[in-house]
């Protein structure tokens, strides 16, 4: 194998594919990524066996064939090499090492046999549909946050995906939540996507693919079968297994009549939240929230380190009331908000909170109270 690749198209697609590879493998060969020489070019894979990304370039081939590498080494050489650059990448017959050339710099690095490297299997992958890439973007970026951490609640280490429908009106929906807080967004359904099973799309399978759409084209396609999802952005191909578990009917702690409601300035919200969480205990993160007539007050009472109060403006009509939630979920979601101003609507201190957009209507969120 043999080709010649401009620095920077070279630079693009291995720090696409590398991302995926794990720092620490116990397998040597998920280590590498595989370098395809053919008659349309240049192709990279990389794969942690969960999750699997191509990318096509422009390259000269002089001989064509297949070659690994050490796929964060060779990044990181790439990287280093100066711009505009030609890069020759080399493997022959009678030496195990794949060289790299460009200029008056020259490398040698370690090659695994092409033929180890484990591809993704191809499977049928029933349903296909278009998304905008802003679309696309704009569902993870509301509900990422929300994806829990917790492995042993595996089902709900990702984005649930799925067709749904509110009145005559149908929507793709993605929804992440952690038993704490919980997020949705919804846009149009696109064409072909009216039989797409419900998935769990996986956090690390999120993150690449947030990562990805900062390259891609206008739109994405997106493949879907009950195992595995594939995103087509560009010259880049994400293949994903999904999570194999049952989301939960989350439909059953979003409040539907939670009837007072509070407005407020979310910029000023979020600031004010962030201050006076200086104070908070670390683990808990508790900010009382006192709601009256025209105003909200802010209050941290931290027997270590002290207390912190701050008054805002709010618009609120209904009787006094107090009600505690985690400062950094507050700020998650009023991170979100689009519009000038974050509703809230209460129920009562120990029953869940619905947050909406003044922005978005296509989106919304619910937090759980904290007893203060």
């Amino acid at each position: 194998m043999k080709l010649t690749i401009e620095r920077a198209a070279l630079i693009k697609a291995l720090g696409h594919v590398q991302a995926v590879v794990e720092r620490r493998n116990t397998i040597p060969i998920l280590s590498n990524v595989l370098i395809s020489a053919g008659k349309s070019g240049a192709s990279f894979a990389a794969t942690d066996l969960d999750i699997e990304i191509q990318e096509s370039a422009e390259a000269q081939v002089e001989r064509e064939g297949m070659a690994t590498a050490p796929a964060h080494t060779l990044y990181e050489i790439v990287r280093k090499l100066p711009e505009g650059a030609d890069v020759t990448l080399e493997l022959s017959g009678d030496d195990p090492r794949i060289s790299l050339k460009a200029g008056r710099s020259s490398f040698s690095l370690p090659s695994l046999p092409p033929g180890d490297f484990p591809m993704m299997p191809g499977e049928d992958l029933q349903h296909s549909f278009a998304l905008d890439k802003d679309a696309l973007a704009r569902l993870i970026d509301k509900t990422r946050f929300a994806i829990s951490t917790e492995e042993t609640r595996y089902y709900l280490n990702g984005i649930h995906l799925h067709a749904a429908s509110a009145g005559k009106r149908k929507t793709l929906r993605a929804v992440a939540t952690d038993g704490h807080r919980l997020a949705l967004a919804e846009c149009d359904l696109p064409a072909g996507a009216e039989g797409v099973p419900g998935v769990i799309v996986p956090r690390k399978t999120v993150q690449e693919a947030r990562r990805l759409l900062e390259d891609a084209g206008d739109e994405v396609k997106v493949s879907v079968s009950e195992g595995k999802i594939r995103f087509h952005m560009g010259r880049a191909v994400l293949t994903s297994k999904l999570i194999d578990g049952a989301f939960p009917d989350y439909e059953r702690v979003i409040p539907r009549d939670n009837a007072k409601l509070m407005s407020v300035d979310n910029k000023r919200f979020a600031e004010a939240v962030d201050r006076v969480a200086t104070i908070s205990i670390e683990k808990s993160r508790s900010v009382k929230l006192s709601v009256e007539p025209g105003s909200l007050t802010l209050a941290v009472n931290n027997p270590e380190s002290g207390q912190a109060v701050e008054e805002l403006p709010a618009e609120f009509k209904d009787d006094g009331f107090a009600i505690g939630f985690n400062a950094r979920y507050i700020l998650d979601v009023a991170g979100q908000i689009e519009g000038g101003e974050a509703r809230f609507h209460f129920a009562d201190p120990a029953s869940p909170t619905l947050v909406t957009d003044s922005g978005d209507d296509d989106a919304l969120y619910v937090l759980m109270p904290l007893r203060v």
